[in-house]
C-alpha cells in the first residue's frame, strides 16, 4: 500500500440530508469532494426560492441538499446522486443543481474509474533524455496521481498546475486527431518551482493504445474542468 492511501478507511454518516460515507480522517478527503451547505433556516424562507408560492399545511417546503435553498415540492423533486458530496443513495435537488450533478455523474461514473484503473506510459522528468516505462494511476481517494516502475512517484492532484494533452493525426483539413501523451507540470511541496512531466503512450500492443488514449482524455477532462471539479 502506498504511503497516500494508508488513511483511507471510511465512516457511514447520517446528516440531515441523508447517508454519507466519508473519509475518517479529513486529510485523506477527495479534491473532487464539495462540502454539505448549511440549509437556509425554515423562518427565512416562507415562500419558494424558485416559484415563490407560499407554503402552508398542504404546500410543504424540502431543501436542496446541494444549494441548501428551500423549495416546494414541484420544484425540488428530483433525487439525484451526488457523489460530491459521498451519499449513498440519490438525493432531492432543485432542478438547477439536479441537471449539474447529473453531468458530473459521467465524470464520476466514467473519468474517474479510468484514471483509477491507470495506464502504462514512457514518463520523463524535467529535461532529462531518458524515460522509464511507468504504470500511472489515480489513487483511491483520488488524491494523488501514482507512478509505478523502477521510481515511485506520487504528485498531488491540487499542486498540479497544467496538463497539455500531445496529440497525432492532424491534418490542414481537419480530421481526427489521437492522444498519445501529455506533459503537465506541477509543485513539489515545500518549493515553488514548477517541476515538468512528459508522458508518451506505450506502442507495445494496440489494445495499450486504446487504453492509453482513454487515460490521457480522462486526465484532460479532469484538467479542463479545473476549478469545476477540483477544490480552490
Amino acid at each position: 500500500m502506498s504511503g497516500c492511501e494508508a488513511r483511507d478507511a471510511k465512516k457511514l454518516v447520517r446528516s440531515p440530508s441523508g447517508l454519507r460515507m466519508v473519509p475518517e480522517h479529513r486529510s485523506a478527503r477527495s479534491p473532487f469532494g464539495l462540502d454539505e451547505p448549511p440549509w437556509v433556516p425554515d423562518k427565512e424562507c416562507p415562500r419558494c426560492m424558485q416559484c415563490d408560492t407560499k407554503f402552508d399545511f398542504i404546500t410543504r417546503k424540502h431543501h436542496c441538499r446541494r444549494c441548501g435553498k428551500c423549495f416546494c415540492d414541484k420544484c425540488c423533486s428530483k433525487k439525484v446522486p451526488l457523489p460530491r458530496m459521498c451519499f449513498v443513495d440519490p438525493v432531492r435537488q432543485c432542478a438547477e443543481c439536479a441537471l449539474i450533478s447529473q453531468k458530473e455523474t459521467e465524470f464520476y461514473d466514467k473519468q474517474l474509474k479510468v484514471l483509477m484503473n491507470g495506464a502504462t506510459f514512457f514518463v520523463t522528468l524535467g529535461t532529462s533524455d531518458k524515460s522509464e516505462l511507468m504504470v500511472c494511476r489515480l489513487s483511491n481517494n483520488q488524491r494523488y496521481l501514482v507512478l509505478d516502475g523502477d521510481s515511485h512517484y506520487e504528485i498531488e492532484i491540487i499542486q498540479i498546475s497544467t496538463v497539455q494533452i500531445l496529440t497525432e493525426g492532424f491534418t490542414p483539413g481537419g480530421g481526427n486527431t489521437r492522444a498519445i501523451g501529455m506533459v503537465l507540470q506541477y509543485k513539489v511541496p515545500g518549493s515553488e518551482e514548477l517541476t515538468q512531466m512528459k508522458f508518451t503512450a506505450s506502442e507495445d500492443f494496440s489494445c495499450n493504445k486504446k487504453l492509453s488514449a482513454s487515460w490521457l482524455a480522462a486526465m484532460h477532462k479532469v484538467s479542463k474542468g479545473g476549478r469545476t471539479y477540483r477544490r480552490t
